[in-house]
C-alpha cells in the first residue's frame, strides 16, 4: 500500500483532499438553517451524513487503487449491467425527489444510479475500445457501445432527468470523438448524431407537454430571472442577491442570509452561491482555478499513459468534472437553464460525492500504473 500511495500524484491527492474537507465546512454551513427546521432541532444533519460518505469513499480509494484498470474494464461489464437494470427497476419502484423519479430510498440514505452509470460508462468505453482498437474499421464494432449507451440514456430521461441525460451522452460523446476510430466512421456518425439531436431538440419543443413536463420547458425561460422572482426565477435571483452580498471578501462564514429558505436546498445545487457570499468573490475564483488546476493535472496523467484504455479513462473524468462545473456555475449565474447538477467536491450528495471518489481513484490508480512501468 505504500508504494501505491507514493505512486499516486500528490499534488492532485492533496488538493482534491482540500476540496472535500472545504466542501463538507460548506455544507455544514449551509444546510444547518434547515437541518435545525427538519431533523427535530439538530442543524449537523447533512454535516454528518456527508462526513459519513466522505469516511466512506476514502476507504473506497483505499481500496480501488489495489486494483489494474484492466480488472476494472471486466468488472466494468458487469456493473453496466447491473445499473442499466436498475434505471429499469427504478421507473417502477423509484422514489420521486424534485419531481424526478431518480432514486432508490434505504431509509438512512439514497442511491442514484444515473450519478454511478456515469463512471462505470466511462471504464466501460475506455477499455472497449482498448480492446478492439485494431478492429476500428468496423462499422459494428464501432457503434456497438454507443447503442449501449443510447438506450442508457435513454432509461435516464424517461426519470424524467433532462439534466444528467445531456451530461452523459456528452461524456459518451467526446470518449466517442477522443478513442481512435476509422475516420470515415467518426465523422459521419457524430454528424448523423448532431442532425437526429437537433430534429428530436425541435420535435420536443414542437410537441412542448407531450414530451417535455412543464417544469423542463420553464427552465428554458432563464434569462432576466429576477424578473420572475414570483416563478420560475426565484432561484437565480436569490443566487444574484447572495453574490452580490458577498462583494469580494463576503460577510462572514456562517452568515448567509440567503441560506435561511431563500434559496431551497441551498447546500447542493446553488452553494456556490452562497460560497460567495459567506466568503466572497475572489474565493469563488480561487476555487475555479483549483477546478482548472484538477482537469489540467488529470489531463496530464492522461497524455502520459502509454495505453489507450488509461487515457480515455482519464480524458473521461476531466471531461465529467468539467461539465458539472460548467453546467452548475453557468445556470447559477443565468447563462443556461438550472438542471439540478451538484458542484464537485462542495454539494452535499452522498452517490454523486462516492462517484467522484471512485473517478478520481482510477485517475490515480492510472497516474500508479503510468509509474510503475517507468520503473519497469
Amino acid at each position: 500500500m505504500k508504494k501505491l500511495l507514493m505512486n499516486t500524484d500528490k499534488l492532485l491527492l492533496i488538493v482534491t483532499i482540500i476540496m472535500f474537507i472545504a466542501g463538507l465546512i460548506m455544507v455544514f454551513s449551509a444546510s444547518n438553517v434547515t437541518a435545525y427546521m427538519s431533523y427535530a432541532a439538530s442543524p449537523y444533519n447533512y454535516f454528518i451524513k456527508q462526513g459519513l460518505v466522505l469516511i466512506v469513499g476514502l476507504f473506497v480509494f483505499l481500496f480501488m487503487i489495489n486494483f489494474s484498470t484492466k480488472s476494472y474494464g471486466f468488472f466494468s461489464w458487469i456493473l453496466l449491467i447491473i445499473f442499466t437494470a436498475s434505471l429499469v427497476i427504478l421507473l417502477i419502484y423509484g422514489t420521486a425527489k424534485n419531481k424526478a423519479i431518480s432514486w432508490f430510498d434505504f431509509g438512512f440514505f439514497s442511491l442514484q444510479p444515473s450519478e454511478f452509470i456515469k463512471v462505470i460508462t466511462i471504464v466501460f468505453l475506455a477499455t472497449y475500445y482498448d480492446r478492439n482498437q485494431k478492429k476500428l474499421n468496423s462499422w459494428t464494432k464501432s457503434l456497438f457501445p454507443i447503442g449501449i449507451c443510447i438506450m442508457i440514456a435513454g432509461l435516464i430521461f424517461l426519470q424524467p432527468d433532462l439534466g444528467t441525460t445531456i451530461i452523459y451522452g456528452l461524456i459518451v460523446l467526446i470518449i466517442f470523438l477522443a478513442v481512435p476510430i476509422a475516420g470515415e466512421i467518426k465523422y459521419k456518425t457524430f454528424f448523423a448524431g448532431v442532425g437526429f439531436v437537433v430534429v428530436a431538440a425541435i420535435a420536443m419543443f414542437g410537441a412542448g407537454k407531450g414530451v417535455l413536463l412543464e417544469r423542463q420547458m420553464e427552465r428554458f425561460d432563464f434569462k432576466n430571472p429576477c424578473e420572475k422572482i414570483l416563478s420560475n426565477g426565484s432561484q437565480v435571483c436569490n443566487c444574484y442577491i447572495a453574490i452580490n452580498n458577498g462583494g469580494l471578501t463576503g460577510v462572514g462564514l456562517g452568515n448567509s442570509t440567503q441560506k435561511y429558505l431563500y434559496l431551497p436546498e441551498a447546500y447542493t445545487d446553488f452553494i456556490f452561491a452562497i460560497i460567495v457570499e459567506e466568503l466572497g468573490v475572489i474565493t469563488g475564483i480561487i476555487l475555479i482555478l483549483a477546478y482548472i488546476f484538477v482537469i489540467f493535472r488529470i489531463l496530464l496523467i492522461g497524455r502520459r499513459c502509454p495505453n489507450n484504455r488509461g487515457a480515455v479513462i482519464c480524458y473521461g473524468v476531466a471531461f465529467y468534472i468539467f461539465l458539472h462545473v460548467a453546467v452548475n456555475l453557468l445556470g447559477i449565474m443565468g447563462l443556461m437553464p438550472m438542471t439540478g447538477v451538484p458542484l464537485p467536491f462542495m454539494s452535499y450528495g452522498g452517490s454523486f460525492t462516492l462517484c467522484l471518489i471512485a473517478a478520481l481513484s482510477l485517475v490515480q490508480r492510472v497516474n500508479i500504473e503510468n509509474n510503475l512501468m517507468k520503473e519497469n
